[in-house]
């Protein structure tokens, strides 16, 4: 008998339900996402835009940075090796 089987085998005998698949929960589900949705606060559009602005000129900081690191690293590999 397999491990799964025994696990099986165990919860039939301990009176646990097997999930099923029940119309209820999936709309019981659905109304509760709906509230949380309402809960949801949204960032003004400014202050959006601010944040994108940041998130843009990091990545290009960081991109530069890992660039010019690669390219110094390149160029001393290259030296090292001839």
């Amino acid at each position: 008998m397999t491990k799964e089987e025994r696990t099986k085998k165990q919860g039939a005998e301990d009176g646990e339900k097997q999930p099923s698949f029940q119309l209820s929960r999936i709309n019981e589900f659905t109304a509760e996402v709906k509230a949380e949705f309402g809960k949801i606060v949204w960032p003004a559009k400014k202050q959006t835009m601010l944040s994108t602005v940041v998130v843009v000129v990091l990545v290009m900081l960081v991109s530069l940075y890992l660039g010019a690191v690669d390219l110094v690293l390149g160029k001393l590999i290259g030296l090292i090796l001839r």
